[in-house]
């Protein structure tokens, strides 16, 4: 599946865990209930996704575009998302747990209940971030995110 064009394809409830889909272009696509647990889905296009509850822990997510993505209740614990584009992304009540967003532009998302602990935030981009308090902002600040 690297590469492939699966541009607003219903795929909600499918396993593809482990699967390389590095490149494809997945924009508008249901990922609903999807496992993607240790996928490859590296420089991946996956604007605009539908895709709550959809399991992507340990995946490899580096330099994926999800921009605007509805990635609420997402598994996403122990996720590569460096350099990911998730600016405006719905990130409500996903865990990101021990995943890597070390440069990752997360501008405008929202975080509202999201579990971001032990996350890798070094050169990250928070600005106009929704859904965190400022004990919160100041922990990332520590951490070397940017607001």
């Amino acid at each position: 599946l690297r590469s492939a064009n699966l541009r607003g394809t219903e795929l909600s409830g499918s396993d593809l865990s482990g699967a390389n889909l590095s490149g494809a272009y997945l924009y508008g696509a249901n990922l609903s209930g999807v496992n993607l647990s240790g996928a490859y889905l590296y420089s991946a296009y996956l604007n605009s996704v539908t895709s709550s509850g959809v399991h992507l822990s340990g995946a490899n997510l580096s330099g994926a575009n999800l921009n605007a993505a509805e990635l609420r209740y997402a598994h996403l614990s122990g996720s590569d998302l460096s350099g990911a584009d998730l600016s405006c992304a719905n990130l409500s009540c996903a865990n990101l747990s021990c995943a890597n967003l070390s440069c990752a532009n997360l501008s405008g998302a929202n975080l509202s209940s999201a579990d971001i602990s032990d996350a890798k935030v070094k050169n990250s981009r928070f600005a106009y971030i929704v859904g965190i308090d400022e004990s919160t902002k100041l922990e990332l600040i520590k951490r070397g995110a940017i607001f």
